[in-house]
């Protein structure tokens, strides 16, 4: 059952890549290959019809018809069918030229058993509303209007040119004439197509109206991280020259007398060159983010290395009480150093010491082709509204401005590169967050081996 809004638990919510069973995305595209296969369920229904129909009237009501001609031209619906059977499976995007075409095919096959069954005067010459209707429902206008022009030109021909059918047309005995029982099957026949197909074609619809409402929100939040990242990137260039300034001066007044004679005056002007160092540390940050420094700060090393300096960082400047850390991941990988990925754990981390400074843990373990990092903690827990919209900007019960960015960060991080982030509040109190990330967007692909080593290998192999 496909994951819907409805589905998610109030306590728990997942953001990130669209599920498992979205084949391509619930968009235009997705919708026009559920729409073509909605037609081609649409023609075996009529496949299967028409066999009952022919053989009710020829055998049943012994009414003569041209079984050999009729059942030929079922052949050609069954081949068209499969031919679209096979379209489908290349997952290719569906045109709305290509489903114009599959109901003029329909319509040209509906044309010619009509044309061999009395044509006009034959109680089915109204699908052909089934037809238009489709059309109305799954094309462009300027498509549909050429779906009624040439229904209306074959049902106008039919009515010059056809085989006639030995039916009589008593209207007055009622449901006792095979017209009249024929109109009334035609009816019902329509009607309960169009109820079925059209229902499903509007839950497409539905589907990729959500798809693409998401997409915008989605555009929106990236275009709100532009933003953000353009303020910060200047704000760092702009902090860069006091802050030298800043560094000059307290090196200066450590070598003055009056300050190195001073314990206490000493220690506060160290504690102050400590303070300043983090300030830059953090400026550097922002725009290695933008990558500005990406280059300078950018080095080569593993996974569990690039983790554990992590943590011991973070846990050296912030005051933690009780940090629980297990790394479970196994055999090391090569990977570079991302400050974004960096960041976006110790925003996790940080929300987590503040709603809970006694107590937080953090987990590392794989999952087949990914990472996943759970970080726990013993506070109150996410409220259900914020787990509902987790991930959206200056959602926070924090209170104070700017609040909520931190996880808003976090998920269009993930997101970017394919992971995902979810939340949930722990039965025995407190709340959980659990990042996934692929292992082949953070990690470096092993190098093959140089040729000439391998002549070389081969070589001294000789030699022995």
């Amino acid at each position: 059952m496909p994951l819907t809004a409805d589905s998610i638990p109030p306590q728990h919510i997942t953001i990130g890549p669209p599920a498992p069973w979205v084949t391509t995305t619930v968009g235009v595209a997705d919708a026009g290959l559920k729409n073509m296969q909605q037609l081609i369920q649409l023609r075996w229904i009529a496949v299967v019809g028409q066999v009952a129909t022919i053989a009710t009237v020829h055998f049943g009501f012994g009414i003569r018809l041209p079984l050999e001609h009729m059942l030929a031209v079922l052949y050609c619906l069954v081949a068209f069918n499969l031919v679209s059977v096979l379209r489908l499976r290349n997952r290719r995007p569906v045109l709305h030229v290509e489903l114009l075409v599959a109901l003029l095919v329909d319509v040209g096959m509906l044309t010619a058993q009509l044309y061999l069954s009395g044509g006009a005067t034959n109680p089915f010459a109204f699908l052909y509303l089934l037809q238009v209707i489709l059309g109305a429902v799954l094309l462009k206008p300027r498509y549909t209007w050429v779906l009624v022009v040439v229904t209306s030109v074959c049902f106008a021909g039919l009515g010059l040119y056809h085989r006639p059918l030995d039916i009589p047309l008593d209207h007055v005995r009622g449901l006792s004439s095979p017209f009249v029982l024929g109109l009334l099957l035609c009816f019902a026949l329509n009607a309960a197509l169009l109820v079925t197909f059209i229902t499903r074609i509007q839950r497409n619809l539905r589907a990729r109206d959500a798809r693409l409402a998401d997409l915008r929100q989605r555009a929106a939040e990236e275009e709100h991280i532009v933003r953000m990242g353009l303020l910060a990137s200047g704000a760092a260039h702009e902090l860069g020259t006091p802050l030298a300034t800043l560094a000059v001066i307290l090196g200066d007044w450590r070598r003055l007398p009056h300050f190195s004679s001073d314990p206490e005056l000493l220690e506060e002007v160290v504690e102050m060159q400590t303070q300043l160092e983090r300030c830059k540390a953090i400026v550097s940050g922002i725009l290695l983010t933008a990558g500005e420094a990406r280059g300078e700060s950018s080095e080569a090393t593993t996974l569990a290395t690039f983790l554990d300096e992590l943590v011991r960082d973070w846990r050296r400047t912030r005051p933690v009480k009780a940090f629980a850390y297990e790394n479970r991941f196994g055999d090391d990988l090569p990977m570079v150093s991302d400050s974004a990925i960096q960041q976006m754990i110790c925003n996790v981390l940080d929300n987590a010491l503040e709603a809970s400074p006694q107590w937080l843990r953090l987990d590392v373990e794989r999952a087949g082709d990914a990472l996943t990092l759970t970080v726990t903690d013993a506070g109150k827990g996410f409220a259900p509204g914020l787990l509902e919209t987790l991930g959206q900007p200056y959602r926070s019960t924090k209170g104070r401005p700017g609040g909520g960015l931190g996880l808003f960060l976090v998920v269009n991080v993930a997101r970017t590169i394919g992971g995902t982030v979810e939340a949930a509040n722990r039965p025995e109190g407190g709340a959980m967050v659990k990042i996934t990330l692929p292992l082949s967007a953070i990690v470096l692909e092993p190098e093959d081996e140089p040729e000439e080593d391998d002549e070389e290998v081969s070589e001294s192999h000789g030699q022995r």
